[in-house]
């Protein structure tokens, strides 16, 4: 059995190109840094990698992960600037025995040392994007802060192995130096080989006061499928958030067992891509159902084309 589950629509094409390598037995790592880096290098998503929106000086700070779930070795890098693709940076750290965590400067310069490439990530799209911000924000007060999906990926080869990884840019005008829930383990992705693989997208200070990635996969453990272990987790969370602290911010999580078993909860309306070997790679979309499920139907025709257009709309 092999397989493969990455949050939204944009991460489509990458499943694809790492259904490509699963299905020829090729390595879930492979899989997981081949599919990221098909969103990162895509102009046109705002949230991940070139393209991807700035922070309010107008520079785009990006994170990502990845872990290796056979070894639980992790390498991350947070506010990493000017870098092609942070997740092969990233990936690249999760074999170095220390300083696998790199943040700003140091992750920039040591992305350059070891010969990875350098790009200036800031499209004259997004620059306009953020400009227009900035005159909206002046002239009619709104809040500074939209867009925080983070492209994950998890998979899983012939060999019973599994990879995970995340990348983003964060939420658009942040703080220079802010960093959300997607390069910390538990948090943002978890990977055990034994047992399985999670990753979240979403407002990072939300998700990072839980540790749901963790906790799906402590849940497919002790017994629970995908979809129950994704089920439990994101809906008591998001309920003892709005009990404790008044609200939750957007969150959704994937999943998927070393069986290929896949789940997917949300308390929002969130797309995801999922390929197995009996499955045809395929989109969907989840939303909350009632008494704490979550309600999958598959994405329309007519709902493709109008995201299409709307990515590429004029600024």
């Amino acid at each position: 059995m092999w397989g493969t589950i990455a949050t939204w629509r944009m991460a489509h094409d990458g499943v694809l190109a790492a259904k490509a390598i699963l299905a020829d037995n090729g390595d879930c790592k492979d899989a997981v840094e081949t599919a990221i880096c098909k969103v990162e290098d895509y102009p046109y998503y705002k949230s991940v990698g070139y393209g991807g929106l700035p922070n309010e000086r107008g520079i785009v700070e990006l994170d990502a992960a990845f872990m290796d779930g056979d070894t639980f070795q992790i390498g991350a890098v947070a506010d990493i600037t000017d870098m092609a693709n942070p997740i092969s940076v990233a990936r690249k750290l999760s074999v170095d025995t220390f300083n696998s965590f790199r943040v700003g400067q140091g992750a920039t310069e040591y992305a350059m040392n070891e010969g990875f490439t350098r790009k200036n990530m800031l499209t004259p799209r997004a620059k306009k994007i953020w400009q227009k911000r900035l005159a909206e924000i002046a002239d009619k007060k709104l809040n500074p802060y939209d867009g925080h999906d983070t492209v994950c990926v998890v998979a899983l080869d012939q060999s019973q192995r599994m990879a995970v990884g995340t990348s983003s840019s964060g939420l658009f005008m942040k703080k220079a130096g802010r960093v959300g829930d997607s390069p910390l383990s538990g948090s943002g992705f978890y990977a055990d080989s034994s047992i399985g693989g999670a990753a979240a997208t979403g407002l990072g200070e939300d998700l990072m006061k839980g540790c749901l990635s963790y906790e799906i996969v402590r849940l497919m453990g002790n017994g629970s499928t995908p979809q129950e272990a994704c089920d439990q987790a994101v809906y008591h969370f998001d309920q003892q958030l709005r009990e404790r602290l008044g609200k939750a911010g957007a969150f959704s999580l994937i999943a998927m067992n070393n069986q290929g078993a896949w789940g997917v909860a949300t308390n929002v309306d969130f797309t995801f891509s999922v390929a197995t070997e009996q499955q045809a790679p395929a989109i969907f979309m989840a939303k909350p159902g009632p008494n704490q499920t979550t309600i999958i139907e598959p994405i329309t025709q007519a709902w493709l084309d109008a995201y299409e257009a709307r990515i590429k709309a004029p600024v």
